[in-house]
């Protein structure tokens, strides 16, 4: 029985938000699926359907072809595949939707992450003749990077195998191997007939044996995500009209901030609190995601665009080395050694790529060693940066852990990639040490290390003592706070430490006299003199210098 127009009449009030990305191999029917669901949900206007119905292009057996509601390239409907992103927008009494058609070639992976990067949840379309294929653990493996943690699979023209169950319990078999594979999915799986509207909108009779919701019923009782709770502020401009006013304008990533909280500006690391929040409008008592607005503090910092203001409590990660997944989108292979632009928010550097971890078997799911990433390669790699990257791994936070890579020639996307961590220390360098039954030279530990050994004198300002412990153990250094007269200096130095000392009268100590006032600029400070000292050996300047 149809449902009623007026089911879908929308009532007064602001309605929750879902987006939604489509998925799966090609001709596995991701297109008719939106256009069904478009039409039987009374999304379509008549005038379109009739374009549609008079269209010279129908591939359907019966009835207008319905992918051409998405498909509207002139080659997409020659060819009759999905090859740019169509983005749909529809509602229902319950709920709004943003639906991206993604394509499925593997030739057109890269745009099928682009409509993923925003989605949360995907449907994945499985043609119930073929089973699941290597692209549909393709586009699930890249939906799961992209954060997806929800995945319909939408068993697809169950009409051509009779609607048989044993046919639907045999797929579901199948994705249990590739599930088991991706940490946090939950998944729901549904027989459909796009081309009929099996259980799209209504629940069929032609399958009886299922007994779980229609398509339409499930997206719209679906709970999103919670978004992230930490303070995101990507600064797009400093706004300065006179004298008496510095703004620092931008759209809030994440959380939500307040008159009067306490925050600090990465990558400096300068605090201070937050005086007004001002739009055109008029000024808030609170901001939160996505408003656009402008803060000004109780204090001149010096913020530029591209750097972020975050909650002093609560901090992104600050580091020039990072471990992230790309997804190569070039026809030329990446190779490490290469320089590129990397893009994040309103925040560009230059950056290279030191390394490349491993190349992700999309059958198997499995990590394999590669020495290049080829067009459409997922692989995880070792970026090293010009300047510190503030960010939040990808997993907590999307807006600050996702990035692009740029080629600063041709000014064409490379790669999307998703940071996952710092470099760690123990994934610094591989050690070069033989096993041999001698004595480990003090040369060798600061080779395995990355930095001599020293002391530095912080009598003068003992109050960053546990602050500077902080920041260099997060850079990967061996360093060790001695508070204490009765731990010997000389044992920490043979076993390659970086001693902070509060005790004065260390011979050979570099001297954290004449530091800056605040704490944080004092401790970067104090990193730039044990650089400039030479204790940070040669091969990681990158990571405390200038840059690249």
């Amino acid at each position: 029985m149809a449902l009623p127009l007026s089911h879908f009449a929308a009532p007064a009030g602001e309605k929750p938000l879902l987006r939604i990305s489509t998925a799966g191999s090609v001709d596995d029917g991701k297109s008719t699926l939106i256009g069904r669901l478009l039409l039987d949900s009374k999304q379509v206007w008549e005038d379109h359907l009739d374009e549609i119905g008079r269209s010279t292009v129908n591939r359907a057996s019966h009835g207008p072809d319905l992918s051409l509601l998405t498909d509207g390239l002139r080659a997409e409907r020659e060819q009759g595949i999905t090859i740019d992103v169509a983005y749909r927008y529809f509602s229902t009494p319950r709920r709004k939707f943003i639906v991206a058609d993604t394509p499925g070639h593997e030739q057109y992976t890269r745009n099928m992450a682009t409509g993923a990067s925003t989605a949360e949840t995907a449907i994945i379309l499985i043609d119930a003749r073929k089973g699941v294929l290597a692209q549909s653990h393709r586009h699930a493996f890249i939906a799961w990077l992209l954060g997806v943690r929800r995945l319909i699979f939408a068993i697809n023209k169950m009409d051509l195998v009779d609607f048989s169950q044993d046919v639907f319990d045999s797929i579901q078999a199948q994705a249990a191997p590739l599930l088991a594979h991706l940490e946090g999915v939950q998944a729901d799986f549904l027989p459909v007939s796009a081309l009929d509207g099996d259980n799209v909108v209504e629940l069929s009779a032609r399958t009886p044996w299922y007994t779980g919701p229609s398509l339409l019923d499930l997206i719209e009782t679906l709970q999103p995500p919670p978004p992230p709770a930490q303070f995101r502020f990507p600064v797009q401009m400093v706004i300065r009209p006179h004298l008496d006013f510095r703004g620092y304008a931008g759209q809030v990533a994440s959380g939500r901030v307040r008159q009067g909280d306490e925050v600090v500006a990465l990558p400096s690391g300068r605090t201070a609190k937050v005086k007004r929040i001002v739009t055109f409008d008029g000024d808030l008592d609170e901001a939160f995601t996505p408003l656009s607005v402008t803060l000004e503090l109780d204090t001149e910092l010096d913020i530029a665009r591209g750097d972020t203001i975050a909650h002093a409590s609560a901090p992104p990660h600050l580091a020039r080395r990072i471990v992230a997944n790309v997804v190569w989108m070039n026809e030329h292979p990446l190779a490490a050694g290469a320089t590129w632009h990397l893009q994040q928010g309103p925040r560009t550097v230059p950056a290279r790529v030191t390394r490349i971890v491993h190349r992700w078997d999309i059958e198997r799911l499995s990590p394999n060693g590669a020495g290049s990433l080829q067009l459409n390669d997922i692989g995880q790699v070792e970026i090293e940066t010009a300047e510190p990257l503030v960010f939040d791994s990808y997993r907590d936070n999307r807006s600050t852990g996702g990035f692009i890579l740029i080629d600063p020639i041709t000014n064409l996307t490379m790669a999307a990639g998703l940071v996952e961590h710092a470099v760690r220390a123990t994934g610094r360098r591989k050690s070069k040490l033989a096993f041999e039954p001698t004595a480990i030279t003090p040369a060798e530990r600061a080779s395995l290390y990355g930095h001599q050994a020293a002391i530095v004198d912080l009598s003068a300002r003992p109050a960053i003592i546990h602050l500077a412990e902080r920041a260099l153990l997060e850079q990967g250094v061996h360093v060790f706070a001695r508070l204490s007269s009765d731990v010997p200096v000389r044992a920490l130095l043979n076993a390659g430490f970086i001693v902070l000392d509060t005790q004065p009268g260390s011979p050979n100590a570099i001297s954290a006299a004449g530091l800056s006032d605040e704490s944080e600029e004092a401790v970067l400070e104090l990193i730039e003199r044990l650089r400039r000292a030479g204790v940070f050996l040669e091969h990681d300047a990158v990571q405390f210098g200038e840059g690249i």
